[in-house]
């Protein structure tokens, strides 16, 4: 595969994690893919894995990809995850091999206020 039909991929497992179509979500995994998430200390091995341990979250998922970058074997997406309402920027790190996702790596931050010291210098973002 080359980077333009990785990055077509990588457009439809988004937009399919939007429309919580979990059998679509899945297809750019590898069956012995694993997925980390470094923050809580988990690791789920295998596609299947990763499809029932999402699906069986039970709360409303909403995918807003900000940007996608990347070459070869290494995919960077930074998106906005609003579950129930609630926003958590998010960073996910794709491996791919032959074409497919072999590891996935999750990054989750919560949005803050932001701090009255450097005020004079920021803008507010939407």
């Amino acid at each position: 595969m080359d980077d333009q039909e990785i990055r077509e991929a990588l457009d439809r497992h988004w937009a399919a994690s939007d429309l919580g179509d979990f059998d679509q979500e899945h297809e750019i995994y590898r069956d012995e893919a694993v997925l980390e998430y470094p923050q809580s200390g988990e690791r789920i091995r295998g596609r299947q894995n990763i499809q029932s341990a999402r699906a069986a979250q039970p709360n409303r998922k909403r995918f807003t990809v900000r940007r996608i970058i990347g070459a070869g074997g290494v995919w960077i997406t930074e998106y906005v995850l609003t579950y129930d309402g609630q926003p958590s920027y998010t960073v996910s790190i794709m491996e791919f091999l032959d074409g497919q996702v072999i590891r996935e790596t999750q990054y989750f931050g919560d949005a803050f206020e932001p701090g009255p010291s450097r005020a004079q210098w920021v803008e507010r973002m939407a």
